[in-house]
């Protein structure tokens, strides 16, 4: 099992990684830094990760999902509902590669604003 740090603000959050090839890239990349734009319950940015959509790519997902967007080549963080959703679960804009799941609270990611420096490490290392 791999898990990986993401680190907003002062706030460490460990998520697992699923074992899938867009999975894989990403831990081969890491460490990663960005920006986080901000689209309703969501956090994403662009990542030096280029992986077609997989077979098994969906827009619905549930609330701590990490996922790749292939169209954007993005890390997307899913903590709530986002522009398109259908009540409360969070949607994608359109299919996403599910990369992993993050653990515990994600309350404060609420707080997260545009542009907010977000890094991403293999648990472990600093």
């Amino acid at each position: 099992m791999r898990e990986i740090i993401i680190i907003i603000k002062d706030q460490e959050y460990k998520a697992e990684l699923a074992n899938t090839p867009t999975a894989h890239k990403l831990w081969d990349a890491l460490p990663i830094e960005g920006k986080a734009n901000i689209w309703g319950e969501e956090i994403y940015f662009t990542i030096p990760v280029s992986a077609p959509q997989e077979a098994e790519a969906r827009q619905d997902v549930d609330v701590g999902t990490i996922a790749y967007w292939p169209v954007g080549s993005a890390f997307c963080i899913f903590f709530g509902p986002t522009p398109v959703s259908r009540g409360q679960q969070p949607r994608a804009y359109s299919p996403v590669n599910l990369l992993g799941k993050i653990e515990g609270d994600l309350s404060e990611l609420r707080s997260v604003e545009q542009g907010t420096a977000v890094k991403l490490q293999q648990a472990g290392s600093s």
